[in-house]
């Protein structure tokens, strides 16, 4: 016999195909292998011999069949489908398995025989390319085998243009496929239902490419979903359908809408006919409700909505189907802080808005949950005006001041300034604490600002207008206690809640390093007032001329002794001495403290003018703390500052050319 062997191109190898069908072939076992045996002519009573016999009778499992041998054969009742045709005279062609097994009978095969027929007329009737139909029989290892009158191997890679799961699904379905491979010699072959599919595919989307037009509706089959859309099968080439352009409202995720096999009619957005890409739409089909958003949705005017999405800046309401609106995190109260959106709206929540602005071309509608309730804001200027007291809780405090709730949502500011006349307040908690309940005078709003200041000292007269004045005079003799020492000098409290600055250069005749040569904090003095400035809220003060004042005390490490003082002026080259001279010079005409020794002699030249000692020592201490211009109360210490710029104020230099004179 003539051996006969061809395949078709399947986009395999030649190679990897037979390497595969001998491995799945493996499985199908004797049972379905091909006898390769050579037919004898019906005449010859040789093995694998195809005769012709009549049925004699049914014994027990077996069926006794005459083929004019001496004696007659049987073929085991497993063999026939039913048994209904199966009856004494009826004639069949079997097949000659053995002429004596070793009981010495004759065994046949119904079964063999009819393959063998079957092969022969598959062999005529078909070659490599043809299309055939069956039915999906059984699976085996690496595909199915499926009957076409014989059965022939169907690998998994060709059932489908795409991978296929579990082949056995496919069992028991009619399938109409292509021969790509016969083997006579071998007797099988080899199907491919993805190489039919395919050329039908390319046939088609050649037709499509062709026909396509964009804008145009067609009907396709949901072939697989993503998270970012699903590939629709148009008959020949798939579609993209993005989940942007699946519905005008919101989805999250593509089966929301959709499942594998629906078949759903779209609408051609794009194609590409060279890179064989088509984009499509469904939302594109139903009118866009943007188009009428403008005039449903005015600017102005009150809607309900749900909540569909919030983020931190943010909450995204539904007004319907495809129309959204954001309300910004600072629209949603007129007197919160809002962190975050969650803590006044939630998802699916109703909630009634205001559109404050709409770009139907951007697909954006702004909205306001506070615009859709009263401002508190617009009546505060009428309802608190300046002068108003109030009373309220301190709800909160910083270090520059203290909230204080004026009614639901409206705070107001109490600054540290505006807590005391006299006292110098660094944090409000000296004065307050959280939850108190405190009386405050409403000093100025600013509605557009959202702001109100409070004062809390307005609540009485201001001391420095009369009564300080009227009661502290330059001259008078007071006592005090000092409270606080800095770089430049000492506040001493001579009242409650009134401090006066004791300078530096007030406390002894002599230069002075430190205020803690002459005094600490706690030490109680008695002290010359040399100035009271209601203006600038300062009171001068001076030890200077006060009998039992303390003395300077040298501070241990605090300044080099007075004979090195004077050894390292000795040292000092004449120049240097020189350009001293001469910076000293300018500071003098600018009216800056004076050195010891200059103070000294310049009180004998004063006192032969006719001024006595005492007097020109009160005169000259008022200048000079006139012209340091340092804080009298513990309000403000400017004093370091203005202690390096120790400019004669214009009374002082009036003063001194009097006492000249």
């Amino acid at each position: 016999m003539i051996k006969r062997f061809s395949t078709l191109d399947v986009g395999i190898s030649e190679k990897d195909l037979e390497a595969e069908v001998e491995q799945c072939m493996q499985d199908v076992g004797a049972a379905e292998s091909m006898d390769t045996a050579a037919i004898a002519t019906v005449a010859d009573f040789t093995q694998g011999a195809i005769l012709k016999g009549r049925v004699v009778r049914i014994a027990g499992d077996d069926i006794v069949v005459d083929i004019g041998y001496k004696s007659e054969g049987f073929i085991p009742k497993a063999e026939f489908e039913t048994l209904d045709e199966v009856e004494p005279g009826v004639e069949l062609e079997v097949y000659l398995d053995q002429i004596e097994d070793e009981s010495g009978l004759v065994v046949l095969s119904k079964k063999k025989a009819d393959r063998i027929r079957g092969w022969e007329r598959v062999m005529q009737a078909y070659k490599v390319g043809d299309v055939v139909k069956g039915k999906a029989v059984r699976k085996i290892k690496g595909g199915l085998l499926v009957d076409i009158g014989v059965h022939v191997f169907l690998p998994a890679s060709q059932i489908d243009v795409r991978r296929v799961g579990d082949p056995g699904e496919w069992i028991g379905k009619e399938l109409e496929c292509k021969i790509i491979k016969i083997d006579e010699e071998r007797r099988n072959i080899v199907l491919s239902r993805r190489k039919l599919l395919e050329e039908e595919r390319d046939k088609m989307k050649k037709d499509l490419l062709n026909t396509i037009q964009k804008g145009e509706v067609r009907r396709g089959v949901v072939k697989n979903i993503t998270e970012f859309g699903a590939f629709i099968d148009l008959g020949g080439i798939d579609g993209l359908l993005h989940i942007t352009d699946m519905s005008w409202g919101r989805i999250q995720h593509p089966s929301e809408l959709l499942k594998v096999d629906q078949t759903v009619e779209v609408k051609v957005l794009e194609f590409d006919v060279g890179r064989e890409r088509i984009s499509l739409g469904m939302k594109q089909l139903t009118p866009n409700p943007w188009q009428q958003a403008p005039t449903k949705y005015p600017i102005g005017s009150r809607v309900k909505g749900e909540v569909v999405n919030i983020m931190p800046y943010g909450a995204f309401v539904k007004l319907e189907p495809g129309v959204e609106g954001l309300v910004h995190i600072s629209e949603m109260s007129w007197t919160r802080s809002i962190q975050h959106p969650n803590e006044v709206v939630q998802l699916g929540a109703q909630v009634e808005v205001v559109v404050l602005d709409i770009n139907p071309d951007k697909q954006e509608i702004s909205l306001g949950m506070k615009q859709a309730e009263a401002n508190p804001w617009t009546h505060v200027e009428e309802k608190y005006p300046p002068d108003t007291r109030i009373k309220g809780k301190v709800r909160n405090m910083t270090t520059y001041g203290a909230f204080v709730e004026l009614e639901e949502g409206i705070d107001g500011l109490l600054h540290v300034s505006d807590m005391s006349w006299t006292k110098k307040i660094t944090h409000p908690s000296a004065m307050l604490k959280k939850g108190d309940e405190v009386e405050a005078v409403v000093l100025s709003v600013d509605r557009e600002r959202k702001r109100v200041a409070l004062g809390l000292k307005q609540l009485s007269d201001d001391p420095w207008v009369k009564d300080i004045p009227s009661r502290f005079h330059a001259g008078d003799m007071v006592k005090g206690e000092v409270t606080k020492l800095t770089s430049f000098g000492a506040f001493v409290e001579i009242d409650k809640d009134l401090e006066g600055l004791l300078h530096i250069s007030e406390m002894a005749e002599g230069k002075l390093e430190k205020p803690e040569e002459v005094v600490q904090v706690g030490h109680k003095l008695e002290l010359r007032i040399i100035n009271v400035d209601p203006n600038e809220r300062k009171i001068g003060l001076s030890l200077k001329g006060v009998p039992g004042a303390p003395v300077p005390v040298v501070v241990p490490a605090a300044e080099k002794p007075a004979a090195a003082e004077k050894a390292e002026k000795a040292e000092k080259p004449p120049k240097q001495e020189k350009k001293q001279k001469k910076e000293a010079k300018p500071q003098a005409k600018k009216g800056e403290q004076a050195p010891a020794d200059a103070k000294e002699e310049k009180v004998p030249d004063e006192t032969k003018e006719g001024k006595a000692p005492a007097e020109t020592k009160e005169g000259k201490a008022l200048a000079e703390t006139k012209e340091e211009k340092a804080p009298a109360d513990a309000k403000e210490e400017k004093a370091p500052a203005e202690a390096k710029d120790e400019k004669v104020p214009a009374e002082t230099k009036e003063e001194k050319p009097a006492e000249g004179k």
